[in-house]
């Protein structure tokens, strides 16, 4: 559990650790440097091990993932696997892209995370309470992907300008899509971007547009489902979202429309592709038909998604080898 460490106490020196009422002796001088040293060292081993939760370990994949998978589809031999390129992609989205897309998410985002019950307790999520070197990671994370510039081709860059203006534009005011209906569900295509940048990277041109077509749809629907169990704690802050306007009936309709038709769009590059995506679909009609708790099926998705992420990886490494 994330503790504070501007709380963290300093030892004083005591009357009985100086040697006479004017110069203190050099072992309390020394005890008081150790002190302060293993405070600092605590204080900072607590900031990343927020950092680290802020981050979302669970969902690491819902960005690095995308990047295996564009990899995966645009590769023409094993050599195109593990470049400079593909090496610098994953590792930026693997965390700094998290910390930024999230970091700047839960700034924002303070009044409404307190009556959030997904953050009550503290262990899945973290709850950001105004730490001051937050900002700064978040800044920091924002900024990296200049160093990926000369590292990558510039097919990919415009894709990385999009996941950084849309993951900002979120959550970030003046836009804040996040508190508009039906446009937070569609900015939240900024989670294939990273699979766009990828295969543009290795292939050296886009994506085919049926390919960003359903992907950018099977976003919209994950975004909106995991908006389902926010529904009270937003309309009890005010905040409108496709969710709230829709009501949880007509979001878990909507959700489905979104994923058949990313299951469709990817049926039409490969039929296999579509008959995968048809998952999600099925999920939504089980959890309403079957009556599941949706803040429960909500942890399932991060599993879901790497399996699916996964089959279509390999489905990718299977055509490039054996055609």
């Amino acid at each position: 559990m994330e503790r504070d460490s501007s709380t963290a106490p300093f030892r004083s020196l005591r009357g009985d650790d100086v040697s006479d009422d004017s110069a203190p002796s050099a072992s309390a001088d020394s005890g008081n440097t150790s002190g302060a040293s293993e405070t600092a060292g605590r204080g900072g081993f607590e900031s990343l091990s927020y950092l680290f939760t802020l981050s979302r370990p669970r969902f690491w994949f819902y960005l690095a993932g995308p990047v295996l998978v564009g990899i995966a589809y645009a590769a023409e031999g094993t050599g195109d696997l593990v470049t400079l390129a593909t090496v610098a992609l994953f590792a930026y989205f693997l965390l700094p892209a998290n910390v930024f897309l999230y970091g700047i998410n839960d700034i924002y985002d303070r009044e409404i995370d307190a009556k959030n019950p997904k953050k009550a307790a503290d262990e899945r999520e973290a709850r950001y309470r105004g730490q001051g070197y937050v900002p700064v990671a978040v800044a920091l994370c924002a900024s990296l992907p200049v160093v990926l510039v000369p590292l990558v081709p510039s097919a990919a860059w415009p894709w990385i300008a999009v996941f950084l203006v849309l993951g900002a534009a979120y959550s970030a005011p003046p836009v804040r899509f996040k508190t508009t209906p039906f446009l937070d569900s569609v900015s939240n295509g900024l989670y294939i971007a990273p699979g766009a940048a990828a295969y543009a990277a290795v292939a050296g041109t886009q994506p085919p547009v049926l390919a960003v077509v359903g992907a950018w749809l099977w976003a919209m629907g994950m975004h909106t489902f995991s908006a389902i169990p926010d529904i009270e704690p937003d309309r009890e802050t005010g905040i409108r979202t496709t969710a709230t306007v829709l009501g949880e009936t007509r979001t878990y309709g909507y959700c489905a429309a979104c994923w058949l038709g990313s299951a469709f769009a990817f049926a039409a590059l490969d039929v296999r592709l579509g008959a995968l995506l048809l998952v999600y679909p099925a999920l939504v009609a089980t959890i309403v038909a079957t009556r599941i708790d949706v803040d429960r099926a909500y942890w399932w998705f991060p599993a879901i998604n790497t399996v699916v992420g996964a089959a279509m990886t390999m489905g990718g490494l299977w055509v490039m080898l054996y055609g």
